[in-house]
């Protein structure tokens, strides 16, 4: 049967009208006797309903969760800028998060030694959240599938929670120009 291969809000480059559009909805086709869509077209807006096959996605920058899955992890490193006596208030004595992007163990966050003595739970929430933060993604990511899988009878307020997941995660997808400092984006 068919699959939707394009996203709700996905931009997508429309091959036989020469231009950039985002996929506004999915439109399976049901046949009779059959549990699933036989075909899924696309409207963006154009007038008709496109094929998969008349549209191709946008090339990003590269999805960081696209080489092979999460394999970002919490290690902890020495603390080498004060004893394990003096950071007795701290969660892990004598230590500090570190929060690892690359097979390797290099790359990725790590925080300055006084900020970490300021507020070392503020600073161990902030390690585990962003080691989690491919999982949420892809968990992200998998609801606003649910909703555009559901034919709009998904709830009104999951649908507009994966209208801005799906605004976040073209966020994420953007590559700020050279010389530029991003902004800051807030999801309404």
């Amino acid at each position: 049967m068919a699959k939707a291969i394009f996203q709700r809000n996905q931009k997508v480059w429309v091959e036989s009208v020469g231009v950039w559009a985002a996929i506004e909805k999915i439109v399976p086709v049901w046949a009779k006797g059959f549990d699933e869509p036989v075909k899924v077209t696309y409207d963006v807006g154009l007038g008709r309903d496109f094929q998969a096959n008349e549209l191709r996605a946008e090339q990003g920058g590269g999805d960081a969760l696209a080489d092979g899955g999460p394999s970002w992890r919490l290690l902890r490193a020495r603390n080498k800028w004060q004893a394990e006596e003096d950071s007795s208030h701290h969660p892990y004595p004598g230590s500090y998060p570190v929060v690892v992007t690359d097979p390797n163990d290099w790359g990725g966050w790590r925080v300055p030694g006084a900020e970490y003595d300021r507020d070392p739970h503020k600073i161990e929430f902030q390690a585990r959240l962003i080691a989690s933060a491919p999982n949420l993604l892809t968990l992200a990511r998998r609801v606003v599938e649910m909703v555009d899988e559901s034919a709009g009878d998904a709830p009104p307020e999951l649908q507009r929670i994966a209208m801005d997941i799906a605004k976040l995660d073209r966020l994420l997808g953007e590559t700020p120009a050279a010389g530029h400092a991003a902004a800051q984006t807030e999801v309404a």
